[in-house]
């Protein structure tokens, strides 16, 4: 069976790939990244996880193989951009990352940057448009685009997701792009919001789980008003939710 064959299998069942299986799908998607520094990145943060994690994914195959996307997911750890980049490298799709635009301009992190084609977020901009207005070209342009909505880890006591910022939903509705969902478990774990270095002992699995795009159809059309902008978020925040439930094998407690 090959790798591409063994990863349908897991895509389809949930099923754990084994440490010489993930070696050979990094080795085999490591230059993808079309920029030798983003390349590089991407071959180093598989690495990590090949030796400290047990990677479980489903449900790749709802992001589409072309064409602009929003990638929408919870954020728990600083692992979680290798966790769900590895997740769209399944998919057959490179991400792209939104970033503030200082970032730019360091010397190392700056061609890293440039080499994947990441999308500086400018703050401090006079309107949300002009501050994501990149956001919106690369969507346009047919990236596959990685977004964290709640813009943070999320500070909920047992980790459930918090509310989303606008910024997606903004990109999605002016450029009809589907929204994928994806729910991530498991990082926090692995790399703790406080922690200095990684907790690579036991070693911890990592799940993640996308669903079909979610369903704002009725909501282009509209004026991008703040209640469409929050109903549309809310939207998206609850597709993640459930996919998170899914995971965790319990529903979210309601609010008090």
């Amino acid at each position: 069976m090959t790798v591409m064959d063994r990863w349908t299998a897991l895509d389809t069942e949930g099923e754990l790939l084994t440490r010489r299986q993930m070696i050979a799908y990094g080795r085999r998607f490591a230059r993808a990244g079309r920029g030798a520094w983003y390349s590089f990145a991407i071959e180093v943060v598989w690495q990590f996880l090949v030796q400290t994690t047990r990677f479980r994914a489903r449900g790749s195959h709802h992001i589409p193989k072309t064409g602009g996307v929003l990638v929408a997911s919870n954020h728990l750890s600083f692992a979680d951009p290798t966790t769900l980049t590895a997740f769209c490298l399944a998919a057959g799709r490179v991400p792209r990352y939104l970033a503030k635009a200082s970032l730019w301009k360091l010397p190392v992190v700056g061609r890293v940057m440039r080499s994947g084609r990441h999308i500086p977020v400018y703050r401090g901009a006079a309107t949300a448009a002009e501050a994501y207005r990149d956001l919106v070209s690369s969507v346009q342009a047919g990236e596959c685009v990685a977004v964290f909505p709640e813009g943070t880890f999320s500070t909920d006591p047992d980790g459930w997701p918090m509310r989303g910022k606008t910024g997606i939903v903004r990109a999605a509705l002016e450029t009809g792009a589907p929204v994928v969902p994806v729910a991530n478990w498991g990082t926090h774990r692995l790399l703790p919001s406080t922690a200095w270095f990684p907790r690579v002992f036991p070693r911890k699995t990592v799940e993640l789980v996308a669903g079909p795009p979610v369903d704002l159809s009725d909501l282009r059309e509209r004026p991008l008003t703040r209640e469409v902008l929050e109903q549309a978020t809310a939207r998206i925040m609850g597709a993640v939710t459930s996919l998170l439930e899914s995971i965790r094998g319990e529903e979210r407690p309601a609010a008090a």
